[in-house]
């Protein structure tokens, strides 16, 4: 039987093909277009939600069954000792702190560890290569559990919004604030540390919001990741739920304003697009955990 296993949920943005590569698994989050439900990477394709979702149809966003989460732990158990879980943040979804409570479960204590790092979108896949390099250097599910958290607060993102529509159908911003924005063009940029998400700035156009991204993220690599960015020890990331093009240029962008950096990739899962709409971008930056 093999140590320690790793496993995600689907808001890390791993694609299948990738989960194989890796040796992890990936549980797949539910969401729900008007009435049915869908699970994503299984019952839907990305291009048939992106255009539904501009059509304007009822998407929200769900937590897995606690019996789903479950039966993919004692899947994983027969295989391994030990389970590394990297759920999304619990800043964002209840669905960490119900896993937490069912790893203290008689059937799951001391073999299940439910990691709660702030994380979601590219920089939890992030973690999730962490967590794999951390197997692969022999520590065990506590270690890897305690290290991760350890550096929660190691992390930033800056996302720029096409419009504000979905905020409105989420109940998080008013009608009247969404239409002022869409008469006036407003872009705005929005800001996503550990456990809070606020507004970092209105811009007018997209290429102004770009432009306002890069330079946070110059600043917070000039000042709060300061001393890891001298020690090569971040990690810089963007994320995308616009098309292939547009993705495109905008990680070039990164790439060009940042040169020498890797620049890591994701689209953006389905339940966080159905929150931030079509056509956003994101980008971010974590630490080397060790």
């Amino acid at each position: 039987m093999k140590k320690t296993g790793i496993m995600t949920d689907s808001h890390s943005g791993i694609l299948p093909e990738e989960a194989e590569r890796l040796g992890i698994r990936v549980l797949p989050m539910p969401f729900y277009i008007g009435e049915k439900l869908y699970r994503e990477g299984v019952d839907l394709s990305r291009e048939k939600f992106y255009d539904m979702l501009r059509k304007g149809v009822d998407v929200s966003t769900s937590q897995p069954s606690p019996a789903e989460v479950i039966d993919m732990w004692k899947e994983m158990l027969k295989e391994y000792e030990e389970i590394v879980y990297i759920p999304l943040s619990s800043a964002l979804s209840g669905s960490c702190m119900a896993a937490a409570a069912m790893a203290n479960d008689d059937a799951f204590a001391g073999k299940v560890f439910v990691v709660d790092n702030g994380r979601v979108a590219t920089p939890m896949h992030r973690s999730v290569l962490d967590a794999v390099e951390l197997v692969q250097k022999g520590y065990s599910a506590a270690e890897i559990k305690k290290i991760l958290e350890e550096s929660r607060e190691k992390m930033t993102i800056y996302i720029g919004l096409s419009t504000l529509e979905y905020l409105k159908k989420g109940g998080r911003i008013s009608s009247v604030t969404a239409l002022a924005a869409n008469v006036l063009n407003i872009k705005p940029v929005m800001h996503f540390s550990t456990g809070k998400l606020d507004t970092y700035q209105k811009c007018r156009g997209l290429k102004k919001s770009r432009k306002v991204m890069i330079d946070a993220m110059k600043e917070e690599l000039e000042t709060n990741f300061a001393k890891e960015y001298a020690a090569g020890e971040v990690y810089l990331m963007a994320a995308s739920s616009s098309n292939d093009e547009v993705t495109e240029e905008w990680v070039n962008q990164i790439r060009e304003s940042f040169p020498g950096m890797e620049v890591m990739c994701d689209k953006l899962s389905f339940g966080l697009s159905c929150h931030i709409g079509p056509d956003g971008l994101g980008i971010g930056c974590t630490c080397k955990p060790v």
